[in-house]
């Protein structure tokens, strides 16, 4: 069905979008399927890339898809678990349906993001269940290359975007782990670094963990957010009973702010032990570099101005 090209799987993820845009453009044929057509309506205009309704976690249907393809990309991954998507079923299901497809359709490359510090025994089961999928792949017998961010940061995250949104409307922010450390690395690295491996045919049978030049505590990450949009509010740390109970309320709320999973999560500090891999040939860019390009006010301004101009209004 692909006839020599690439299935990004999650191709219309955060992740997913900067991997796409950048195979395309460097002229590569992409396939990216979707549940719903119109998750990947920026994708669609991009003339080398075909998006494909599909169910991936329908065994024949991934199967029929990846029949013909030169190399699989997985980057499905969830934050938060719904009645509907467990992290077993997205991370370990999939995985293995993915690498059963690969020996059944004689696929042989398989890129696989994973997370820094991801183990079976992992501190949360985001972290175990990711750790898990990722032995699964390492011991596939496939040309496997596994990427292992740090917290990624860049225009649509959900991570330093939401706590601009805090600042903008609470007179202060409650914070539970404030002193947890995190090497945030930028979605542009990590999406060239995935499309590099597929032609780094040293990166096989390799993990890369990737995290950017400097760690921050996540007090510190707010104080930086906060100088960037121009809210500096008081930062009040939560212990670990009131930051439970706080992840209990906002985890019952629409859109899962923040998870008692997410908590655990940051009981393992997201750093790096090692320079970022030279392999790639990509020097980590500074969060204090990027992040004005999308929240500071006048990067929101223009934002602003461009909905208005296509709205006409």
């Amino acid at each position: 069905m692909v006839d020599g090209g690439i299935v990004v799987l999650g191709g219309t993820g955060f992740v997913g979008r900067h991997v796409v845009n950048r195979l395309a453009a460097e002229g590569g044929r992409v396939v990216v399927p979707t549940r719903r057509r119109g998750n990947a309506q920026r994708l669609n205009v991009l003339p080398t890339v075909n998006v494909v309704e599909v169910d991936v976690n329908r065994a024949d249907e991934l199967l029929r898809l990846i029949h013909g393809a030169s190399a699989i990309v997985n980057l499905v991954g969830i934050l938060h678990e719904t009645k509907h998507a467990s992290f077993r079923k997205v991370h370990v299901e999939l995985t293995a349906k993915v690498i059963a497809a690969c020996g059944a359709s004689g696929v042989r490359r398989l890129i696989h993001m994973s997370a820094l510090h991801a183990n079976p025994d992992g501190s949360s089961r985001y972290l175990s269940s990711k750790g898990e999928a990722a032995a699964t792949v390492a011991t596939s017998g496939l040309d496997w290359t596994i990427i292992e961010p740090s917290v990624i940061f860049g225009g649509e995250d959900r991570f330093l975007n939401l706590f601009a949104k805090f600042l903008r409307v609470l007179p202060f922010l409650a914070l539970p782990r404030a002193d947890a450390r995190f090497q945030p690395v930028f979605v542009g690295d990590v999406a060239e670094c995935i499309v590099r491996a597929l032609s780094l045919p040293a990166t096989i049978g390799q993990r890369f963990p990737l995290c950017g030049p400097k760690t921050y505590t996540l007090r510190e990450l707010v104080r930086v957010v906060g100088e960037t949009v121009g809210m500096q509010r008081p930062i009040i740390p939560l212990g670990r009973t009131l930051g439970t109970l706080q992840a209990m309320i906002l985890e019952r709320l629409p859109g899962t702010l923040l998870s008692r999973d997410n908590l655990a999560s940051m009981a393992t500090d997201s750093i790096c032990d090692c320079p970022f891999p030279a392999i790639f040939g990509v020097r980590a860019q500074a969060l204090e570099t990027i992040i004005p390009t999308y929240l500071a006010p006048e990067a929101a301004q223009s934002r602003y101005d461009v909905y208005r101009a296509s709205g006409r209004r």
